[in-house]
């Protein structure tokens, strides 16, 4: 008797990863097996439903699952797109969606590297770059629905695996996760961005020769730029928007929220507002918070 009530109580995940090829979707399989979850990767679409129909009859050991999706097949994508659909209306598993992605000149970088083939130009006759730009648009709308968007771009598969660990391993925490994150807009906008804030407009450190080979994570450069009347004004506003919009985000079902501040090289304004945000949502709401610099130490030398 005991043992089915364990059963019934036993909560059932499913985390669907997809994404661009060569952008690190088996590193995050690999990192949610590390975490406890049931891996299957490269599984065809069209046998999702009768996995789901397994996780329904409650086995222990298919409570937390994870299945690697490729979409390389054209006719898997619509009715994929309804089974996601039906799983969210079935409300029988909790379904999360890891989507990974990264630039396209980096992942033509890394099919280089490895000197393989893109799954598409093996039928299809494709370059790389034409197979990149065909997938990516057959993945639009998987994208559009998905709960988790990493940008593998700037990021190791030690850095990757880190990310993944803060999205899942929560020990029934929070279940919203917010990431702040600094950019330089010279080194490209941050894609994987839901919200997105120049400061560009604010003195810039970097024209002082004291200041320009710190970042804005030391504490001269931090007192610098939050000692103007125009960034504690910016700063103000900016925090007034976040704690009216962030409970509406997660109230619309959102499971993540990356909020994306950027400066002309990433590495002094973007960086101390980043941090003081970051901080202060930490303060505010009881949620995930972590804060990411991605360029701060590209020009600063400090590797």
């Amino acid at each position: 008797m005991h043992e089915i009530e364990n059963k019934e109580l036993l909560k059932r995940e499913l985390i669907i990863v997809t994404g661009l090829s060569g952008a690190g979707k088996s590193v995050a399989i690999q990192s949610l097996e590390d975490l406890g979850y049931f891996c299957v990767d490269n599984l065809p679409p069209i046998l999702l439903p009768k996995f789901i129909e397994l996780m329904a009859e409650r086995t222990p050991s298919l409570h937390k699952v994870a299945i690697g999706i490729d979409l390389r097949g054209r006719e898997f994508f619509q009715n994929f797109i309804e089974e996601i659909d039906k799983i969210k209306q079935d409300g029988q598993v909790e379904l999360n969606i890891l989507y990974v992605d990264a630039e396209t000149k980096k992942l033509i970088s890394r099919y280089k590297e490895s000197r393989r083939q893109h799954p598409l130009q093996k039928k299809t006759g494709l370059t790389l770059m034409e197979a990149i730009t065909e997938e990516r648009q057959l993945l639009t709308g998987v994208r559009s629905v998905a709960n988790f968007i990493v940008d593998t771009t700037k990021l190791t598969p030690k850095q990757l695996k880190k990310r993944i660990a803060e999205y899942f391993n929560q020990n029934e925490g929070p279940s919203f996760t917010i990431n702040v994150t600094s950019f330089g807009f010279k080194h490209g906008i941050q894609i994987d961005a839901d919200i997105v804030f120049d400061v560009r407009f604010l003195p810039n450190p970097y024209y002082d020769e004291a200041l320009r080979p710190l970042t804005g994570m030391d504490a001269p450069v931090y007192d610098y730029v939050m000692k103007w009347e125009e960034t504690e004004i910016f700063y103000n506003k900016l925090l007034d928007l976040l704690r009216f919009t962030i409970p509406g985000y997660q109230k619309e079902g959102k499971s993540q929220l990356v909020i994306a501040i950027g400066c002309t090289g990433g590495q002094h304004r973007s960086v101390a507002l980043a941090q003081r945000l970051a901080d202060e949502l930490q303060r505010i709401f009881d949620y995930n918070i972590y804060v990411y610099h991605r360029d701060a130490h590209i020009e600063s030398g400090d590797k």
